[in-house]
């Protein structure tokens, strides 16, 4: 990477350090209002770090040239590792003042730095064995970073801060995003952001409306509709024992794993635009199969309703990305830990809150199958036709939509595999199972949250960062990380 390339990079670094600095801004007022004063001197130290950041990156390399996409591959992968930094500091500082310990487990940066990046990333893996005594402020910035890291700390950037030099649609695109409501990519952000709060609102007052305290219904509709996963509960939603928080939990869930292009075309034509999209459908009925699946495995141990009832709950929770829990999985059988983990796996809709490597893909896959097993039965010079929905794939296309999403699937099952061994490293034999390392990778990789017992205050520094940075890497689709890797190594 030249000098001036290092600018460009640079430049739209310290703009993203600017979210931070809003973000704590925006905090001081749950401060002041819940009198929470130990907080307010880490939060202003939280704004002052990132608006030196800010000041050292930006203002010096404001002047620098256009923003293209190797500059945005950058920004994206080193930004979703900045922002996290940044975002750390109010959980360590706050938690340092508190005493720390178990009950404060931020006070140990590596863990603040896990529970930031599983924020902002949308995972919902927790260092905080008891989020209902934590104080509010570190409540709120809990859902604050998954409510923002949902949507995606770049696409506020476009939305709020984006001026000369820096190429929206670029950004957009290098933070893993293509789908577009409107022409201009700034537009199809407002867009966007509009849609996100009106369901965050709704999300609350279905969530009060059912029985839960305004506080928590605030707090589990933003890391709700985020697909984030964060609760103020040891137990998620588990605590609540209630069928309704479960019913509007999973309308949540689900609409945080749609594409925003098919929310906003939902507002404007009806519901039935969701099962005329082709990605929508697959959700649905993989989300119809997977429940059925797994609530004849929960049938064993579990009354009948009770088992489909659990199945439905989890089963959303884990293709959407989102993490909520109404039950201990540390005492699943393999068979239901697997069929979660399939879920993690294949996760959301492409242009949505979700994670995971999206149903689009699985789509791509399955009908370049069937492509290709209908052209090795027809005869050499047939013209044979590949569909993906309403859409025709022209014949010189085909081959690379179906290599790209077959790539990204061998990567993102190979990241899983080798995740999963080095895990497993950290942890005495016998203690847990290989299906247990997987499941707690797939989580961590899809941007999920579930887990079965591996993710704690006390686990091995090693393992933390190890799972940091499936994190990361799930969040931005693997190949930033990939780019910066080969960037890093060729200099060297």
């Amino acid at each position: 990477m030249s000098f001036a390339d290092l600018r460009i990079v640079l430049r739209n670094l310290g703009l993203l350090s600017l979210v931070v600095a809003f973000m704590a801004a925006g905090t001081l007022p749950v401060a002041l209002f819940f009198r929470e004063n130990f907080a307010l001197l880490p939060l202003i130290l939280t704004i002052l770090a990132a608006l030196l950041v800010w000041a050292l990156l930006y203002w010096p390399f404001r002047g620098a040239g256009e923003t293209e996409l190797k500059h945005g591959l950058f920004v994206a992968g080193l930004g979703w590792l900045l922002v996290p930094l940044l975002g750390a500091l109010p959980l360590f500082l706050i938690s340092h003042r508190l005493g720390g310990g178990l009950l404060f487990p931020y006070a140990d940066f590596v863990s603040a730095f896990f529970e930031s990046v599983s924020g902002f990333t949308g995972t919902g893996l927790t260092m905080a064995l008891r989020p209902d005594l934590l104080p509010k402020t570190l409540q709120w910035w809990r859902s604050l970073m998954e409510w923002i890291g949902g949507m995606g700390v770049i696409v506020l950037m476009i939305a709020v801060l984006a001026g000369p030099g820096l190429s929206a649609a670029t950004l957009y695109y290098a933070e893993a995003r293509a789908e577009k409501i409107h022409p201009s990519v700034r537009s199809t952000v407002h867009s966007m952001w509009w849609i996100y709060g009106l369901y965050t609102v709704l999300s609350a007052l279905a969530f009060f409306s059912v029985g839960m305290p305004p506080w928590e219904a605030l707090n589990h509709a933003m890391t709700g509709v985020a697909t984030g996963g964060f609760s103020l509960w040891p137990d998620s939603l588990g605590h609540y024992r209630a069928v309704g928080v479960e019913v509007v939990a999973i309308f949540s869930m689900v609409a945080g794993a749609v594409s925003f292009v098919i929310h906003y075309q939902m507002l404007q034509k009806g519901p039935q635009v969701l099962w005329r999209d082709l990605q929508t459908r697959w959700l649905l009925l993989a989300l119809l199969f997977g429940t059925g699946l797994l609530g004849l495995v929960l049938w064993r141990s579990l009354p009948g309703v009770q088992a489909f009832r659990t199945a439905a709950f989890q089963y959303v929770s884990a293709m959407t990305c989102t993490g909520f829990q109404t039950v201990d999985l540390s005492g699943w059988s393999e068979t239901g830990k697997l069929l979660l983990t399939v879920g993690m796996v294949v996760g959301g809709a492409a242009g949505s809150t979700a994670g995971g490597m999206k149903v689009m893909r699985l789509a791509v896959l399955v009908r370049g199958i069937a492509w290709q097993i209908r052209r090795l039965l027809s005869p050499p010079d047939a013209v044979v036709l590949c569909r993906l929905g309403t859409e025709t794939i022209p014949q010189d296309q085909v081959h690379r939509r179906i290599s790209e999403a077959a790539a990204l699937f061998f990567l993102w099952i190979s990241f899983l595999v080798l995740g999963a061994f080095l895990l497993a490293q950290f942890y005495p034999a016998g203690r847990y199972t290989l299906a247990d390392f997987l499941f707690e990778v797939a989580s961590a990789q899809g941007n999920v949250g579930l887990s079965v017992g591996l993710t704690h205050p006390e686990m091995p520094t090693s393992a933390k960062l190890l799972l940091s940075f499936h994190m990361w890497a799930g969040r931005l689709e693997i190949i930033p990380v990939l780019i910066l890797l080969r960037t890093f190594l060729r200099r060297r």
